[in-house]
């Protein structure tokens, strides 16, 4: 069963950085990416995720409201809404 992709939001894209606010509905999802650019989140609302990984692992993690997390270019993944209520965070990609 296909599921509904989450809402992508450009919100600046310059020389520096290019910020996304993503929101998803409940069983929204990112579809398969691979980020080519060092990144951080800031959660906007309670984030339960599935993470599905090229591996065909996936997990599945609760990251709070207000939340900051970074991570390395090169994550390769399917972030999906695994909750209840809508989610959304913003992604900043450093250039």
């Amino acid at each position: 069963m296909a599921r509904a992709p989450a809402q992508a939001t450009l919100v600046i894209d310059d020389a520096r950085v290019r910020v996304t606010r993503f929101d998803f509905a409940p069983g929204a999802e990112t579809g398969w990416h691979v980020h080519g650019l060092d990144y951080v989140i800031t959660t906007l609302s309670d984030c339960h995720m599935a993470l599905e990984l090229p591996d065909g692992s996936s997990s599945r993690v609760l990251v709070g409201a207000g939340t900051s997390y970074r991570r390395e270019a090169g994550v390769e993944h399917n972030v999906i809404n695994d909750g209840e209520a809508d989610m959304s965070f913003v992604e900043v990609e450093l250039k």
